[in-house]
C-alpha cells in the first residue's frame, strides 16, 4: 500500500472515531461513513441509526453537528450527505448487526441455499441468532452469504 494510501485510511479512520462521539451524544449511531475525493471536493455518506426511525430532523441535525468537524479535518470543500439505513438495507458488515437487534431480517445461507428470516435476537463475535414463530435459529457469519433489514418480519 502506497503512503499516501495509509495516510487517507488513518484520516478516515480518525474522522470515523470523530463523528461517532458527536453522534453518540446525540443519541445515533454511526452504521456507515464512506469518504471519497472527486474534483478537489470531499464527498462524505453517513448513514445513522438510533434504534427507531430516522426522519429528516434527525439527519437535519446530525448534519448540523458533524459538519464542523469534517470541514476542520478536510477544509471548506465538503458535501456531506446523512441518510437513514432504509426499510431494507442489506446489511454489510458483521458489526452492523448489533445495532439492529429486535428487526426484522433475512440472511441468505450457504449451507442450505435458501433464505432464512426472522426477529434479530442477538448479535455476536461469531454470529447471530433470529426468531420466528417461537422457533430459534442460530447463524454463524459463516454462513450468510448475504443479510438484509426485512421489515415484513415485524409485527
Amino acid at each position: 500500500m502506497l503512503k499516501a494510501e495509509k495516510d487517507a485510511d488513518a484520516d478516515v479512520l480518525s474522522v470515523r472515531e470523530s463523528v461517532q462521539a458527536v453522534l453518540k451524544g446525540l443519541g445515533y449511531s454511526l452504521i456507515e461513513l464512506s469518504v471519497s475525493r472527486h474534483r478537489g471536493s470531499v464527498q462524505i455518506k453517513a448513514v445513522i441509526y438510533n434504534g427507531k426511525s430516522i426522519g429528516t430532523d434527525d439527519c437535519s441535525k446530525a448534519h448540523r453537528a458533524i459538519m464542523p468537524r469534517l470541514e476542520l479535518t478536510f477544509g471548506q470543500n465538503v458535501y456531506l450527505e446523512v441518510s437513514s439505513p432504509g426499510t431494507d438495507r442489506l446489511i454489510r458488515e458483521k458489526s452492523e448487526f448489533a445495532h439492529f437487534l429486535g428487526r426484522g431480517v433475512r440472511c441468505y445461507r450457504t449451507d442450505i441455499t435458501e433464505w432464512t428470516a426472522g426477529i434479530l435476537k442477538s448479535a455476536g463475535e461469531k454470529g447471530i441468532i433470529i426468531s420466528k414463530n417461537g422457533e430459534i435459529v442460530e447463524l454463524s457469519f459463516d454462513v450468510i452469504a448475504k443479510a438484509k433489514l426485512d421489515p415484513s418480519q415485524e409485527v
